[in-house]
């Protein structure tokens, strides 16, 4: 596999700092973000690199020139005028004619674990977009995605007001086949996100999200310039790789993020606590992920549909992320054992290893993210909660919100909060 490293842009936000300098070459600790990236690169075994340059490119191919320093093989496209993202990636159509290539955009710092990367892309054989939930999904351009993962469409920022999403923004990294030249309109300036991805759309070419938690952030601004520097400092961007074992705060939903009402299936009855948002927010900044983990057996009687589940799952993330906070997967279980409803889900009706407080979600999460449960805990306000987190081998915390009130359950916690912001808070200290 090849990388491309999209490196024309002025970054006009960085003025001062890159009016005389590319925004490619600004250093994170003592070497460019782009130098960054080529190591990424060939610490995963790709090492044939194609840098398409545009304002100050002689300086980037001073810089790094042909490659050899960190053996790998650099060769270079300068654009005689701004062409875009998809326009600068064009003039590549007569060179990678074979090859699966990755690209990146040279403002972004980003440590990911390649290797699962290039197996999902393999795993669903179509063209894959990277995408992380932020806590900035207002401005962020966002796509919408089915149970498997396939994109089905686009939110484009500024997004309609009132409207609700999934916190799924666009990490500017992909891998494409060479079919992608093919959507990509010949000589005019044009953009991946704006203008070739909807075409794809409108084919019959399948695109996939691949979400994941790693370091991706763009240093576009001072501010996330700043923020970059210092987590690189504190050795964050490499500790979140998911080749590293990672820990976790398991969410129990109804009672522990949301008020607790009585049969959940209604968006409109869906209230987050005041504190989930500023709870989840400091789950973000630190080491841990924060993950929900669900039973919803409503939809299994049949009064909701996956998709009215995944509407207020769209809520929760849309009103944590407009609050600077969010989640970074959401596991649940559809399935009740008893039947006998009215209009139930017969399929749906069985016995299952993903209910709560069987180990089902908690062990796909362990397999999606690479986490160690003795070093992660599980917040809840039912005893299946707390067994639950027995059973992996997590620490347990019980809430004193929703059914948690009324606690009186023989099965004790390791740890009892008030809610969930004073449970996180002493998770962190």
């Amino acid at each position: 596999m090849k990388a491309v490293i999209l490196a024309g842009g002025k970054g006009t936000r960085l003025f001062p700092l890159t009016r005389e300098i590319p925004k490619v070459l600004v250093k994170i600790g003592r070497k460019p973000v782009i130098e960054h990236q080529i190591l990424l690169l060939r610490d995963y075994g790709i090492k044939e690199i194609w840098i398409l340059a545009g304002f100050l490119g002689d300086q980037i191919r001073e810089y790094l020139q042909d490659g050899r320093k960190w053996k790998v093989k650099i060769y270079y496209l300068q654009e005689k005028k701004p062409l875009g993202t998809a326009g600068a990636l064009k003039t590549l159509g007569k060179i990678i004619q074979k090859d699966d290539f990755l690209v990146f955009s040279g403002d972004v710092m980003l440590d990911f674990d390649i290797k699962r990367l290039v197996a999902y892309y393999r795993q669903k054989k179509a063209f894959t977009i990277i995408v992380h939930s932020n806590d900035h999904p207002a401005d962020s351009d966002l796509v919408e995605v089915d149970n498997k993962g396939k994109i089905i469409s686009l939110l484009r920022r500024p997004h309609p007001k009132g409207s609700i999403f999934r916190n799924l923004s666009i990490a500017s990294a992909y891998i494409f086949s060479p079919k992608i030249f093919k959507h990509i309109p010949q000589r005019r300036k044009c953009d991946i996100e704006k203008d070739v991805l909807p075409l794809i759309l409108k084919s019959k070419e399948k695109v996939y999200a691949y979400n994941t938690p790693e370091y991706i952030k763009d240093i576009g601004t001072p501010k996330r310039l700043e923020e970059v520097r210092r987590d690189y400092s504190s050795g964050k961007i490499r500790r979140l790789n998911l080749k590293n074992k990672r820990k976790a705060v398991f969410l129990d939903r109804d009672g522990v993020i949301n008020k607790e009402v009585d049969q959940l299936s209604r968006i409109k009855d869906f209230e987050l606590y005041s504190f989930a948002a500023k709870a989840v927010k400091k789950i973000n900044e630190s080491d841990y992920l924060a993950i929900i983990v669900t039973n919803q057996p409503m939809v299994a009687k049949g009064f909701m549909t996956e998709k009215d589940l995944n509407e207020i799952h769209k809520k929760l993330e849309t009103e944590l992320g407009l609050k600077g906070a969010k989640i970074d997967a959401i596991y649940y279980c559809p399935h009740h054992p008893e039947k006998g409803f009215v209009g139930e889900v017969p399929e749906l009706k069985i016995k299952c290893n993903c209910r709560k407080p069987l180990p089902g979600l908690f062990l796909k999460a362990r397999k999606d993210f690479n986490i160690d449960f003795k070093k992660s805990y599980l917040i809840g306000d039912q005893e299946r909660d707390i067994l639950a987190g027995r059973k992996i081998g997590c620490k347990t915390i019980l809430v004193k919100t929703g059914l948690g009130k009324s606690y009186k359950n023989a099965v004790k916690p390791d740890f009892a909060a008030k809610n969930l912001l004073e449970a996180v808070v002493n998770i962190i200290k």
